[in-house]
């Protein structure tokens, strides 16, 4: 799908605006680079203060997972993510289930998002209520997802830089209170890489479910498939890439914390890495660190997740799989952006953060995402190990191996969830499968533009 050359507007066409330098900073800033900041007090004390190490076990597992998303997208460059890649390189019926199943991780998380950030922001300025901040974050994002995805990427930008500058300057705090003031541990160590006596199977248990749920982020490239100018060439290149330059910074920027602060064990769970900021760099560093996280998780994270989001619902209201799909699946005139989607996405977000605790959203996120994942990584072998039957040596790396190996990661995470989560997870698939049901007419029927398939 392309704009006509003449440069009219064609309908139920995505803009297509974006390079490869867009497309790696929509997924790292997805990823949010300052992500420790919110759980490094939690994983310090489940790995020993290894924080490093396990974003290194993060960087090479779900590396695995980016390559599947990048042989599917070099494949199938349209938008959708997973839900396209299912429908065309398995059956319809099964691309729809697989999509239903994403939106629980994608259609919820800007609420969960959006909460976190008005606590943070109600902490700051108590007078003001948090749901307050989080409907002023809500219908900032929803004005520039509307605006178009080159605004976006403009604002991404500006966000990017300030935490990249955030990260710098913390790095230098930390580097100046470690090997010239003499204190923290003063000087460098293995120790947050490597100690023997703990890393043992359980270690590595616990690191693999931290690290796969905290790189969730890098999958959401492949829903501006139809807005990148070379989708074939530069959305599987920027899944990958995203996600390994990511992972570094996470890696350098634990790495300086655990210099600084050694003992694990005092670590307060919630705000560790900001308690961490205040003794390197004062009182000031920490209120601003704090600030330029909420506009990182309330602004940066969010507006990207509901872009995705506004996406999938897009493509699968253009197949007709899903009710309300007239309506979804319109583009905006002027601002070639799937608006109505768009403003669906940020009702249910508001809806949602209104009425669902923290815990209950994180059970369908955690599911939906991590199911996805591993329905994915068999797509890859299926269409291209089995159906298409590539199998020279290449082919058994990346269309068997690799895959299976992605798989094998996930499907670990996914067993080790608890019975609430499977509950609310096959709960939501349930449901699916019922619309699929009706709107297929009993799974006989495929959209008018999947028949070819």
């Amino acid at each position: 799908m392309s704009n006509s050359s003449s440069g009219t507007v064609e309908p139920n066409v995505l803009k297509r605006t974006l390079t490869l330098r867009h497309l790696i900073i929509y997924g790292m800033v997805t990823m949010a680079p300052l992500a420790p900041w919110q759980v490094y007090g939690m994983v310090a004390q489940n790995s020993f203060n290894m924080v490093p190490l396990v974003y290194v076990i993060g960087i090479l597992l779900m590396f695995f997972t980016a390559c599947s998303y990048a042989q599917m997208s070099k494949e199938f460059p349209n938008a959708g993510s997973i839900y396209t890649y299912v429908s065309k390189g398995i059956n319809p019926h099964v691309g729809f289930v697989a999509g239903w199943t994403l939106l629980s991780d994608y259609i919820l998380a800007p609420a969960l998002l959006y909460l976190f950030a008005g606590i943070w922001m109600s902490g700051i300025t108590p007078e003001i209520p948090s749901i307050v901040w989080s409907l002023f974050f809500l219908i900032f994002n929803t004005a520039i997802n509307i605006r178009g995805i080159e605004t976006n990427a403009k604002v991404n930008l500006v966000l990017f830089w300030l935490q990249i500058v955030s990260l710098i300057v913390f790095i230098g705090f930390a580097i100046k209170f470690t090997f010239v003031d003499g204190l923290g541990v003063a000087g460098f160590s293995l120790a947050p890489f490597y100690q023997a006596e703990h890393i043992d199977w359980n270690f590595i248990a616990t690191a693999v479910s931290i690290v796969v749920l905290g790189f969730l982020g890098f999958d959401g490239i492949s829903t501006l498939a139809e807005e990148a100018k070379d989708p074939k060439k530069t959305v599987g290149k920027a899944s990958v890439l995203a996600l390994v330059i990511t992972g570094l910074i996470f890696l350098v920027q634990s790495y300086m914390a655990a210099l600084v602060h050694p003992n694990y064990t005092d670590l307060d769970p919630d705000m560790a890495f900001f308690d961490i900021a205040k003794e390197v760099g004062g009182t000031a560093f920490y209120v601003i660190m704090i600030i330029v996280n909420v506009l990182a998780v309330g602004i940066a994270v969010t507006l990207n997740v509901q872009s995705s989001v506004s996406r999938i619902l897009f493509a699968m209201s253009r197949d007709r799989v899903i009710p309300g799909a007239s309506i979804l699946g319109k583009i905006h005139p002027k601002f070639q952006t799937p608006v109505n989607a768009i403003l669906f996405s940020s009702v249910v977000a508001l809806i949602v953060s209104s009425t669902l605790s923290l815990e209950t959203i994180l059970l369908f996120i955690n599911f939906g995402a991590v199911t996805s994942f591993m329905v994915l990584n068999l797509t890859v072998i299926y269409y291209f190990f089995v159906r298409k039957g590539e199998r020279d040596g290449k082919s058994i790396m990346f269309y068997l191996l690799f895959p299976l190996i992605g798989f094998s990661v996930c499907a670990f995470v996914w067993t080790g969830f608890d019975i609430a989560t499977y509950i609310a997870g096959f709960s939501w698939i349930a449901v699916g499968a019922i619309v699929g049901f009706i709107k297929s007419k009993g799974y006989k029927e495929n959209s008018p533009t999947l028949k070819d398939m």
